[in-house]
Order: structure tokens, then sequence, then C-alpha cells
């Protein structure tokens, strides 16, 4: 299982969220960077476990759209058992 880490503190923009994602998990370059296109890749991805520190930055900096996108991590990883993730 891969293991990737990724720091919220440092994500302040939505397109900074989907580089970070895009860049950790090797995800091709015509990844559409919206959350429903995140949600099919994570759902579909190779068995990884994302370490997710400072989780709770990404409401602080993003607002609703960080809630949504934890939604949408915590969502993937429910669907597929390959994804694991850990938010501290």
């Amino acid at each position: 299982m891969r293991e990737l880490l990724l720091d919220a503190e440092t994500l302040y923009t939505r397109a900074q969220a989907h580089d970070a994602l895009a860049k950790a998990f090797g995800f091709p370059a015509d990844y559409g960077r919206t959350l429903d296109a995140l949600y099919d890749l994570l759902t579909a991805c190779p068995p990884a476990r994302l370490t997710l520190r400072h989780a709770e930055k990404l409401v602080d900096n993003m607002g609703n759209y960080g809630e949504l996108l934890l939604r949408v991590l915590a969502d993937a990883a429910a669907e597929n058992p390959s994804f694991v993730l850990s938010a501290e």
C-alpha cells in the first residue's frame, strides 16, 4: 500500500488542493480537478493510504469547499476499501 502525506495547512485554494492531490496520487494529466473527478479517481485507485495533516485547515482556508472536499475524501474511502483516509 502506498503511503501518502498531505499537509492541509499549506492549501489555501481549490487549485492548490487539486494540484497537491493530483501530484500525490499521480493522477493523469487530463484529471478534471473537480470534486466529481476526484471522487471517480479515488474510488478506482490502487491501494493507498492518505494521511491528511491539519485536515481542519481545509475548512478554515476554503470554507464550504473545504468541507465538501473532506466529504468527498471520506466518501471515496468508504466506497473503495483500497483507499484509506487518515485525517489528523
